[in-house]
């Protein structure tokens, strides 16, 4: 059995209630635990493609906004964004502060991206 160990920043530790699992079920356990760290990988290469395809599209909301004269901070805009994240986060049970975290770290390195400029364009400075 999985036990958390008293100190903070420690992986944790085996208890002696493994060794009495039995062999059978430490070997289906460990195979299950193979398959959820599949499926948390999988996760991962989800999230990564969601994020790059995020990216490309404010790179295109970038080019526009340069084109129409808008400016690259939008602050109504980027805080509505953060309350809707909230609020999905709020009903599909996460924490809302971390995701107001990620989705406010994300909101700046999109507006670093739309402030660089686009490859094989020099900067205006």
């Amino acid at each position: 059995m999985w036990m958390p160990d008293s100190k903070p920043g420690r992986a944790g530790r085996w208890s002696a209630d493994r060794a009495t699992a039995g062999p059978g079920r430490a070997a289906g356990s460990l195979e299950r635990l193979d398959r959820l760290r599949e499926q948390v990988s999988e996760c991962d290469r989800e999230l990564i493609e969601v994020l790059s395809r995020r990216r490309g599209l404010v790179g295109e909301v970038g080019k526009l906004k340069a084109r129409l004269g808008f400016p690259v901070t939008d602050p109504r805009r980027e805080a509505a964004v953060v309350r809707r994240a909230a609020e999905m986060a709020r009903a599909a049970g996460l924490d809302e502060e971390l995701i107001r975290d990620l989705i406010w770290k994300i909101m700046s390195a999109s507006r670093d991206q739309q402030y660089e400029p686009p490859a094989g364009e020099e900067s205006p400075d």
